[in-house]
């Protein structure tokens, strides 16, 4: 079918009926004349065939996607802030190639123009100076800092990522909403969409004409790139950390570009340099891709209660020693007055007016104005929006670079400050609509696009489409996630096939000799692996004492007693059926995992809060004894698969070295209390056999003694046997074998200080006897295990 040819009205009967965009409201559907743009016929038509049994499969398989991928965003109506499904609207927005190369054209140059006004407003300050901004406005905007005043980029440009909002004016031309300069979001979440978008629409006939995101990406992961130079440099994405709305994005992007990612702690400045802490020591960073705002940077000079920047950061730029994406002050251009001045400053600067103009905005803050917003201030919203009505002679005098319409609504937004009362309008418009689906039929609901552009060499590239907002009901302020809107992809639909685009090169690429792990990542690596091990024994110790209440119904029966008193050392409470404590476990673990999704596998992390869950549902519905016992055994199956996944399929770099050296040590850790206490002379008849049991190893007692378990023959297959993967031999010979492989240690400088506190304790377990090993020497080894791990975490962790 061509895509010029409307769609047969009798299959689309049902799907468009009662589709009425609003009256001076432009459509993406419909144009003004009431026609279907042709960029939406082969949709509409593919839609139309599949009918609402259909649609609703298909839409399906893009939910199951992003459920299956982890992607989520944080609402913050409660504390903590929970994460929330990803609200994907499967019906994209569609924009012909032609109409989105005109759209690209016109934010190239006001992407030129906010660098140029940037540049001023930091630099030679031309802009104030000659009247085209009022200093007032710039000196007390919320974006503004002084202390950037005079420093000038390292890469020679304030702005290499940019985003803007944009919809249409009734007659179908594109304006602007608001730019995006500060650290614009939504890239790494339309990557996202899209993915889920080919899941539902994966026959669609025309795909291959669809444009592609990878090459953007590329494009600008090589720009980045280039920016750190040659040598050791590294780039990095700075994030605030899990607890931000838009964390999944970041760690998303880290991966997908294969950048580090980042918190604020993991850096210092040392002689005006940027490093990462890493486990291989102090290593230089020379592009930073920030996520966090401008006023967080760096506690010495701008906000000093903040926890998300890093000292002394602004000294290392103006020394010109850091490349960043953006600029430190560049929020200076997202507010909303600034849009006001544009229109003008652009004719002074390029001598030609805004190719894609912005929404007609007006700012009161002239002395001569002042009077006007004192006297009427008290009837507006302090700090918020409202619409107001304004007298057209008042609105005539103020605006500045752009007029609005006689009886024009104007938004409202004004504030006091020292000087005295300021103004800032824009004037009131109706967003487009894009159609939605629902109960069986398409809707219109007001949409914006988001278009994200990236400084290259080349210049200003821009995604192809990829993220719209779209609202959640006919309310056009109801468009934040928030509030309960939701996204969408947006399809650039070109008349012939397009490039099968990718994120790499076509030739290989040279691989990197070695990893770069920030001591946090190790950090938190290291802890995942000792919370799991820690969890697995819980687990296998409340199994033990609900089997034996299974067994006996008596919970003062000697065993039971002296396995309650033993888990009460860790926590684990008898009385409670699932002990709170192993909740607690859970929570720590997934805590770790969740500052590790730039290196967790999404099985992976899936898998982990399946465990969590599981746990929690456990706690409320197991019942003591068999049920128990049984629950147990669900939940060591699934921690057990949980570690297997994790460490399976890593790769062998020095963060999964971390992760399992610190399972050995858990492991050897809590092998050797199991053995101090329950091969103990005064330990009740039964004891070792409990021990054999927790410690796994059954099976393995069966075939090699053909005995019942005795203190010797127990601690003989437990501690001594290095065959035995639950032994604290085999962990310590791990162990031994991982420190070998850490940073540290070489030919010329010999073992490192980890490697020589693990081979004595080797040795010790290597040449001894069962009787030798005491419950005394059991327990002066878990001294010698906090010690060695005190030690991984001064040389490594810190």
């Amino acid at each position: 079918m061509s895509q010029d040819s409307a769609p047969r009205p009798e299959a689309t009967s049902d799907l468009l009926a009662g589709y009425r965009p609003r009256p001076g409201v432009a459509d993406e559907l419909f144009d003004a004349e009431g026609r279907m743009r042709p960029a939406w016929c082969a949709f509409v038509e593919h839609l139309s065939r599949h009918g609402p049994t259909g649609i609703e499969a298909a839409f399906a398989r893009g939910t199951n996607y992003l459920s299956d991928a982890g992607v989520y965003f944080r609402h913050y109506a409660t504390s903590p802030a929970p994460e929330r499904d990803w609200p994907l609207s499967p019906v994209p927005v569609i924009i012909h190639a032609k109409e989105w190369a005109e759209i690209c054209a016109g934010l190239a140059q006001r992407a030129d123009l906010l660098e140029a006004v940037v540049a001023d407003l930091y630099g030679p300050g031309a802009l104030v100076s000659g009247g085209h901004l009022p200093a007032e406005l710039i000196a007390r905007a919320p974006g503004w800092l002084r202390p950037m005043v005079g420093v000038r980029p390292a890469s020679g440009h304030f702005l290499h990522l940019l985003a803007f909002e944009i919809s249409r004016n009734p007659d179908g031309s594109w304006f602007v909403l608001g730019d995006r300069a500060q650290a614009p979001s939504g890239a790494g979440f339309a990557l996202e969409n899209r993915m889920a978008t080919m899941r539902v629409f994966n026959e669609f006939a025309p795909r291959n004409r669809i444009h592609r995101l990878a090459a953007f990406f590329r494009s600008f992961r090589d720009a980045i790139e280039g920016l750190s130079g040659p040598g050791p440099n590294r780039a990095a994405i700075l994030t605030p950390g899990p607890n931000n709305a838009s964390y999944y994005e970041h760690t998303y992007i880290a991966r997908y570009l294969g950048l580090l990612l980042l918190e604020g702690e993991d850096m210092l400045v040392q002689n005006g340099q940027v490093m990462v802490r890493t486990v291989e020591g102090l290593q230089p960073l020379s592009a930073l891709w920030r996520r966090v705002d401008s006023e967080y940077m760096d506690p010495l000079e701008l906000r000093e209660d903040s926890q998300l920047g890093t000292p002394a950061l602004i000294s290392a730029l103006r020394q010109g020693n850091l490349n960043m994406i953006n600029a430190l002050g560049t929020g200076v251009l997202e507010m909303r007055a600034m849009m006001a001045f544009l229109p003008r400053i652009s004719e002074v600067l390029t001598g030609a007016p805004l190719k894609l103009p912005n929404i007609a905005t007006w700012w009161c803050g002239q002395p001569g104005e002042r009077d006007y917003v004192k006297e009427n201030v008290k009837r507006m919203m302090i700090g918020g929006a409202v619409d107001q009505d304004l007298p057209f002679d008042i609105r005539a005098t103020t605006a500045v670079g752009g007029s609005f319409r006689s009886g024009a609504r104007i938004s409202v937004e004004a504030w006091i400050d020292s000087e005295g009362a300021h103004l800032v309008g824009q004037e009131a418009v109706t967003l487009s609509t894009s159609p939605v689906y629902k109960a069986g039929r398409l809707v219109p609901r007001p949409m914006t696009v988001r278009v994200t552009a990236a400084r290259t060499p080349e210049g200003w590239v821009f995604m192809p489409g990829g993220y719209a907002r779209i609202g959640g009901s006919d309310d056009a302020t109801a468009l934040a996630m928030q509030q309960g809107g939701g996204v969408a992809d947006v399809w650039v639909l070109d008349d012939a096939p397009v490039p099968a685009e990718t994120l790499f090169a076509g030739e290989a690429g040279q691989p990197l000799d070695a990893e770069t792990l920030p001591s946090r990542a190790a950090e938190n690596l290291y802890w995942l692996g000792r919370y799991t091990e820690r969890a697995e024994m819980g687990i296998r110790l409340v199994r033990a004492y609900h089997l034996r209440l299974a067994e006996t119904g008596d919970p003062e029966d000697p065993r039971l007693e002296f396995l309650a008193g033993y888990m009460s050392e860790f926590g684990l409470d008898v009385t409670e059926t699932v002990p709170s404590a192993l909740s607690a476990i859970m929570t720590s673990a997934t805590l770790c995992a969740s500052k590790l999704r730039d290196r967790f596998a999404t099985d992976g992390w899936l898998a982990l809060q399946d465990l969590a869950r599981t746990v929690s549902q456990m706690e409320r519905n197991a019942i003591a004894g068999d049920d128990c016992a049984r629950a147990m055994g669900v939940l060591l199956r699934k921690v057990t698969g949980f570690s297997g996944l994790i460490h399976e399929n890593m790769y062998r770099f020095h963060g999964w070295r971390f992760l399992s050296f610190a399972r050995g040590l858990e492991q050897a850790d809590a092998i050797a209390a199991v053995l101090a206490t329950f091969t103990d002379p005064d330990a009740p008849q039964g004891a070792v056999d409990l021990a054999v049991e927790i410690g796994d190893s059954v099976m393995s007692h069966r075939r090699r003694y053909r005995t019942m378990p005795t203190p010797e023959s127990t601690i003989d297959l437990l501690a001594c046997d290095p065959r035995n993967p639950r032994s604290i031999l085999f962990q310590l010979d791990h162990m031994v074998t991982l420190a070998a492989e850490m940073p540290g240690q070489s030919f010329e400088r010999g073992p490192s200080e980890v490697t020589r506190a693990l081979l004595p304790l080797q040795t010790r377990f290597a040449v001894a006897r069962p009787g030798e090993i005491t419950a005394e020497a059991l327990q002066a080894f878990r001294g010698d295990l906090a010690d060695l791990s005190n030690l991984v975490s001064s040389e490594y962790l810190r």
